[in-house]
């Protein structure tokens, strides 16, 4: 078991990365009384909102980044997050996009210099948990390869040295999801063909180590994801019937390396 109360450092690469991945996480351990705290690696600009991937109602002088802000702070207010600390550098983009190769770009910084801003942040907080991505971060982005190797850099560097989780996908529960949606007329994708890099989508169930089920706090992700709708993805997911939601976002999986193989249904914070 570890500390009563601990201050869990979840890692994201862009506004919205926390609505889709571990809000529910973020939501239990803060109703729990631990300290919960987001980093954004990305502003979230260009964003995919609308033309040119702006939000189609930006208001005079309001810009995508200033938007997304907002829109993390909206949902920090739901998960029960007590800091948003931002990198400060700017979204590269998916993979093949112009600004894949733009200096100041996530994904083109040394990787000891970001992993140095990040376990500043760490040694702020006296971080006893880290959470960051898969080594493919997910899907293939850019800027999420960029922060699997920054997670762990800055874990490394960490005074405190704290426990490191990584986020990921079951891609066993999301391929059986997908034949599902196939056979209802429904659209879906692949995980095993629809990576961003080309790579399968997520981590194979037998590598997994935890299966943490949201049960009722899966209500309040959806709400938590629903702050981001200026972007186009966001809406296309808030579009999911009611009902399909948790079969699709109710269960969060997470890596832990060297721990034993074995998937555990349950949650990683009662177990140290």
């Amino acid at each position: 078991m570890i500390e009563a109360v601990s201050t869990i450092v979840f890692v994201h690469a862009h506004p919205d990365d926390e609505g889709t991945a571990t809000a529910g996480s973020m939501i239990r351990a803060s109703r729990e009384g631990h300290r919960v705290v987001v980093v954004y690696c990305t502003d979230g600009d260009p964003g995919s909102g609308g033309e040119n991937g702006a939000p189609l109602d930006l208001a005079p002088g309001e810009t995508i980044a200033t938007r997304r802000r907002g829109e993390a702070e909206a949902s920090a207010a739901i998960t029960g997050t007590a800091r948003l600390a931002w990198l400060g550098y700017a979204d590269s983009g998916m993979t093949g996009w112009a600004q894949n190769h733009t200096d100041g770009v996530f994904s083109r910084v040394p990787v000891d210099e970001a992993a140095r801003r990040l376990a500043d942040i760490l040694d702020e907080e006296s971080a006893d948990v880290v959470v960051g991505y898969d080594w493919h971060g997910g899907y293939g982005h850019p800027d999420h390869i960029m922060l699997h190797h920054t997670a762990r850099a800055a874990t490394d560097l960490a005074t405190k040295r704290p426990r490191y989780l990584e986020v990921t996908m079951n891609r066993d529960l999301m391929r059986n999801l997908f034949v599902l949606a196939t056979e209802m007329g429904m659209d879906g994708f692949d995980p095993d063909t629809a990576g961003d890099d080309g790579n399968p989508i997520g981590t194979p169930e037998a590598e997994l180590h935890w299966a943490v089920e949201l049960g009722d706090d899966v209500a309040a992700k959806r709400e938590a994801l629903a702050c981001h709708a200026s972007q186009s993805d966001v809406r296309q997911l808030l579009a999911l019937p009611v009902e399909v939601f948790p079969i699709a976002f109710g269960t969060e999986h997470y890596l832990e390396p060297g721990r034993p193989p074995g998937m555990v249904r349950g949650w990683w914070l009662d177990e140290g």
